[in-house]
């Protein structure tokens, strides 16, 4: 998943960052709208998420102070919990289940990929060893801070390595997509308005979020999404409900997560990760260029698409993966299946992971 926002630290406001709270977000939206509609009428999947992560790193590199609200970010996560629950067919397990060895294999080999980089950027002195573990590991980014924090990491750091990680892999994901021809029908913006049913969205809304906090009471990793995503995909391909969730909510969640990515990239976190950003954009280009291996050994086993398996092999963010999932022609149950396997498993893992590599650095 991506990470919640924070405001660690920051200096004397420069630039941007001089002008009111409320003057920035105008300045967000109205950069926003202008990064968007281009690559709306190019057809790139997933414009409605890259066109406001690129207006909030334009505004955060430029002195911007705001950041997006936790709760915004907790009603994001169930939302799109949600959405691609609607996706999820009956074969979400069966799928599991007919290639589990192949998927463990893909989701330890990426794990373990990840672990190396991070214990590589420790074995140079660049960053402490915890820190360059949590970083490099291939989870929702917002998980992996705050076990990173949990742990004795410096979150900062972290908070950039994975921040920089989620830009670069949603980026390149949105280019195979679209240069791919996998292309998903584009919404037109009058259909955003077109009614649904409202009592059960609210009563499906309020599950979510009740599943949400129940999941993140019961610390379980990147809960505000996996929660309501599991409760509401069993209810819905079980046929009990039907979730049914309006265009325009969904335009405002992949709004609000392309902020939340994109104004985490303040300068302070920039100054104080400068040294450790060559090493972690050479992590990020190995991590994905042996993701695309691992999809091209999907796609030799298992026949499948080549967006489909490049999507399941992607190392993170989970959210704004199923975005460009759910704007594209893909296998969704499979990319789910995977992007969750991993995610768990390297939640469980991580603790360890990072102690027996950062004492070895």
């Amino acid at each position: 998943m991506s990470p919640a926002s924070s405001n660690p630290n920051e200096t004397t406001p420069t630039g941007t960052g001089k002008l009111p709270a409320w003057l920035q977000w105008c300045l967000v939206g109205c950069l926003s709208v202008a990064t968007t509609v281009p690559l709306e009428i190019a057809g790139f999947p997933a414009a409605l998420l890259m066109g406001p992560m690129i207006a909030g790193i334009i505004v955060a590199l430029s002195g911007g102070t705001i950041r997006l609200p936790r709760i915004f970010f907790f009603g994001v996560q169930v939302v799109l919990a949600l959405m691609i629950a609607t996706m999820i067919s009956q074969d979400f397990l069966g799928t599991f289940a007919e290639n589990w060895l192949l998927m463990l294999f893909v989701v330890v080999s990426v794990i373990g990929v990840s672990t190396l980089s991070g214990w590589m950027i420790a074995r140079t002195g660049v960053l402490p060893g915890t820190t360059a573990i949590w970083g490099s590991s291939a989870g929702a980014a917002s998980t992996m801070m705050i076990m990173a924090e949990a742990y004795g990491a410096d979150a900062r750091l972290v908070a950039f390595m994975q921040y920089l990680r989620v830009v670069f892999v949603a980026t390149c994901a949105t280019l195979v997509a679209h240069f791919g021809g996998h292309d998903g029908a584009a919404v037109p913006p009058h259909a955003w308005f077109e009614p649904v049913p409202m009592l059960p969205l609210i009563a499906m809304l309020g599950i979510g979020i009740l599943a949400g906090l129940l999941g993140q009471k019961l610390r379980v990793p990147a809960g505000a999404f996996l929660v309501p995503f599991a409760l509401a995909a069993v209810l819905n391909s079980s046929g009990t409900v039907e979730i049914a969730l309006p265009q325009w909510l969904l335009v405002i969640s992949f709004t609000l997560l392309g902020w939340n990515i994109g104004l985490g990239f303040t300068r302070a976190i920039l100054l104080h990760a400068r040294r450790a950003l060559l090493p972690t954009v050479a992590s990020i280009i190995v991590l994905i260029s042996f993701s695309g291996l691992l999809a091209g050994l999907l796609i030799l086993v298992l026949g499948i698409d080549p967006l489909t398996a490049y999507l399941a092999t992607s190392p993170g963010g989970l959210d704004s993966i199923a975005i460009i999932a759910a704007s594209s022609n893909v296998n969704v149950a499979f990319i789910m299946t995977l992007q969750t396997a991993r995610l768990i498993l390297v939640t469980i893992l991580g603790p360890w992971l990072a102690r027996f590599m950062a004492d070895r650095a």
